[in-house]
């Protein structure tokens, strides 16, 4: 197992991470993800651990709090400084009217609950899950400077924000001299590469490491779908457990895209999905893929994905399939690319 140093910062993360939304099933949305309890967790992290992955990914949301609780169970008697927990924060949670957002109320209230629902003292990763066009930029960052410097929060992050959330908010933190975001955690897969026109180039700049959620696309890259082929009525994409909307999908370039992972697959001897996570192991500012897995079987063939890397000719038969044109401005931007130069895909 690689280990990737995590932005900015001097920690240094697995190459895949476990996420563990597949905890609890405490609620209709996430039954769908998944319902491991608690002996199956303990389980799933001693799989983990063995391969090297010691980095847990949960937040406060999950299973309104339950997968919080099931992994505070499944690490409880471990040795805490030999693992990574990385928890989220900003969206509804509970009632009232301040039970979501970033605001200093919300995130105060929201530590202290998943600090006890793990069972720990500090986090090691706390992401704002969501940008919050409500709160004052400042007032979020002034709270989790706070918290890094009370010892609750070692590193903060934050998650699906767009290139200028993003950049507002490291300015900020340069402002004042408060702690930046040293991590995005994005949805980035071959189904959808947006992450690349902007917010790819920005992390490199910034340099803020991109730990990526639902790199197999909500399982429409896990080996189920094939062109002319019906979906497997108990795939989560057909359940409806999806977190990827099927209309953010190109459904030509999606089947494209499979038909060449197959081909990638038998030449590899790999599995679909392993060859899936491969390539995005080998993207610029790609720090760490959180995997999930209802089950052993599927934990154990997706660590399988490292250890040993596609050739550069594989990486672009898979970057042309998965093509698609860019939004404005950035087709404008890239008719002339010795201006704005894209990220370098390939070793030279």
């Amino acid at each position: 197992m690689e280990y990737r140093q995590l932005g900015a910062s001097g920690l240094f993360v697995p190459e895949l991470c476990f996420g563990t939304a597949t905890f609890g099933g405490g609620n209709d949305f996430f039954k769908k993800w998944g319902n491991t309890d608690i002996e199956e967790a303990k389980k799933l992290v001693d799989i983990c651990l063995d391969a090297g992955v010691n980095m847990f990914d949960t937040a406060d949301v999950y299973s309104d709090g339950l997968s919080e609780t099931i992994l505070g169970k499944a690490i409880e008697g471990r040795q805490r400084d030999q693992l990574i927990l990385s928890t989220k924060t900003t969206f509804t949670f509970g009632k009232g009217f301040n039970n979501q957002g970033s605001s200093r109320i919300h995130i105060l209230k929201q530590i202290e609950g998943s600090l006890k629902r793990l069972g720990t003292d500090y986090i090691d990763i706390y992401h704002i899950h969501g940008f919050d066009g409500n709160t004052p930029v400042e007032e979020t960052l002034r709270t989790l400077d706070d918290l890094v410097e009370s010892g609750k929060v070692r590193y903060i992050a934050a998650s699906n924000f767009s290139g200028w959330h993003l950049m507002k908010s490291l300015g900020v933190s340069d402002k004042y001299g408060w702690n930046r975001y040293v991590a995005h955690q994005v949805y980035y897969s071959l189904a959808n590469r947006e992450y690349e026109w902007e917010l790819m180039p920005l992390g490199l700049d910034q340099k803020v490491g991109a730990i990526v959620w639902s790199p197999l696309a909500g399982g429409k890259l896990g080996g189920k779908y094939r062109r002319n082929a019906p979906l497997p009525k108990n795939s989560r994409a057909a359940q409806g457990g999806s977190p990827v909307p099927d209309a953010v999908t190109n459904e030509e370039v999606l089947y494209n895209t499979v038909d060449v992972l197959y081909e990638l697959a038998e030449e590899t001897g790999k599995t679909v999905a392993q060859v899936a996570l491969n390539w995005l192991l080998q993207r610029p500012a790609v720090s760490s893929l959180i995997i999930g897995a209802r089950n052993e079987e599927q934990l154990k063939q997706n660590l399988q994905a490292v250890g040993w890397n596609l050739t550069t000719d594989q990486v672009k038969r898979l970057d042309k399939a998965s093509e698609q044109p860019p939004i404005y401005p950035y087709w404008h931007q890239w008719q002339n690319k010795s201006l704005n130069p894209t990220p370098q895909f390939y070793k030279v």
